[in-house]
């Protein structure tokens, strides 16, 4: 039996995920989903959440701590904030009776993933991590046409994330998530999509992990001559630069503010993009850095092998070096094999002896937000989870946390020069 009224939300963190991913379901379904509050450390942020979603000002918060000061404030808290935060905020929401849909990673350390994992079975609330790619119809199809044994047996999964070589300058170079040791490692901020996809597909317990990578490019060494540290900066090398900031911010088919609009990644920079308050932020702030002069130290490339129970044997590569965000996939198995490009939204099966299917999945949103439809899945999974009073998500911390104990190992391995470690081993540590 559904609720007859929207569910209520809080927002911690009205950022790009937090305001402009997931709050927009509201714009799509305000008779499921109504925000009552929010917290932000940007007061032209909360003056966003108010103006787009006409929240009281009285319900608007200056910091996390100073909204969680208060009584339980709506059905559901988005903690949607940096990495770190994560835990703290999380495991205080949970103490004030909120339900939580908690942006990845949990954190970037172990024990803090195993400590909400305890408090929410201990609260017996609803802790649904955004791993939104299981909620694309490409996914989705994908992993319902394994479980019904279309290929046969499962023997390995070939997966590719193609970051985008002006998405990851973006954020992985000039933005938030530059250095690990302030947010987390690359294989975790961007890639526990990825593991948790992995994971999902194989339908099996992930055993083994090996992994090489390295920031290899995106280094002063590498700066063609007569490079500036600013790229407005007179720099001699602009026109030839695909990297240039004013390129990606202003006049990239992708990317630019002519293109995009005042959407990600221009609002990252500023709250109301112009031309002119995007040249300025250019001019004075983080995103006008050189990339071979910032002060980044995450992966530009790394690769993880991976042992699965009942010898699934998977790879999983992240890359910078690529023209579009996308992922692709190929799983073989021993009648057949499927492969599918995400940004395409298409299957191909090969069922052995037999001509090829082509499962086309229809057209999905433009907008990188959307993550192929994503996000306003998820949001739509949430909303009627806690209308019909369940607890149990499809991205819930019990499996989001096999993902992280994946990619946590994956870069203990990386730095360690490659060594095979086992998942049992590792958690136990």
């Amino acid at each position: 039996m559904f609720m007859l009224k929207p569910v209520t939300f809080a927002i911690c963190g009205c950022g790009c995920r937090g305001l402009e991913a997931y709050a927009r379901y509201q714009k799509l379904h305000p008779e499921k989903m109504k925000i009552v509050a929010g917290a932000d450390v940007r007061p032209e942020r909360l003056t966003m959440l108010r103006e787009q979603y006409d929240v009281p000002e009285e319900m608007c918060f200056a910091s996390d701590k100073e909204m969680l000061t208060q009584p339980r404030l709506a059905d559901v808290m988005i903690i949607a904030t940096q990495d770190q935060q994560h835990v703290e905020e999380a495991l205080a929401a949970l103490d004030k009776g909120y339900h939580l849909l908690l942006e990845k990673p949990i954190s970037p350390r172990l024990e803090e993933c195993m400590a909400l994992l305890k408090k929410a079975h201990e609260a017996k609330q609803a802790v649904v991590v955004c791993h939104v790619l299981r909620y694309t119809r490409f996914y989705a199809a994908l992993e319902a046409l394994l479980r019904r044994g279309e290929i046969g047996k499962i023997e390995t999964i070939d997966a590719v994330e193609h970051v985008a070589y002006w998405h990851y300058a973006h954020s992985y170079v000039r933005g938030n998530w530059r250095r690990s040791e302030e947010t987390s490692p690359m294989i975790l901020a961007k890639s526990c999509h990825d593991m948790d996809i992995l994971r999902w597909l194989a339908g099996e317990r992930c055993l083994k992990v090996q992994s090489f990578g390295a920031l290899d490019y995106f280094k002063p060494e590498h700066a063609p001559q007569g490079a500036a540290l600013r790229c407005l900066d007179g720099c001699a090398c602009k026109d030839s630069c695909p990297y240039d900031a004013e390129k990606i911010y202003i006049s990239n088919a992708r990317s630019g503010l002519r293109s995009v609009g005042k959407g990600w990644p221009c609002s990252v920079l500023v709250s109301d993009p112009t031309e002119e308050s995007v040249y300025e932020a250019l001019r004075t702030g983080p995103y006008g850095r050189c990339v071979y002069h910032s002060d980044n130290d995450v992966v530009d490339h790394q690769t993880v092998n991976m042992e699965f129970e009942n010898n699934i044997t998977v790879t999983f590569t992240m890359t910078a070096f690529t023209e579009t965000c996308h992922r692709t996939v190929k799983v073989t198995g021993t009648l057949g094999d499927v492969e599918g490009d995400m940004e395409e939204n298409k299957l191909y099966l090969h069922r052995f002896g037999q001509p090829e299917q082509v499962i086309d999945l229809g057209s999905t949103s433009n907008e990188f937000a959307g993550h192929g439809g994503g996000d306003m899945g998820m949001m739509e999974y949430v909303c009627d989870l806690m209308a019909a009073g369940g607890i149990d998500g499809l991205t819930s911390v019990d499996a989001s946390v096999e993902s992280h104990v994946m990619a946590l190992a994956a870069e203990a391995s990386r730095v360690a020069g490659g060594a095979v470690i086992s998942l049992d081993e590792f958690s136990a540590q």
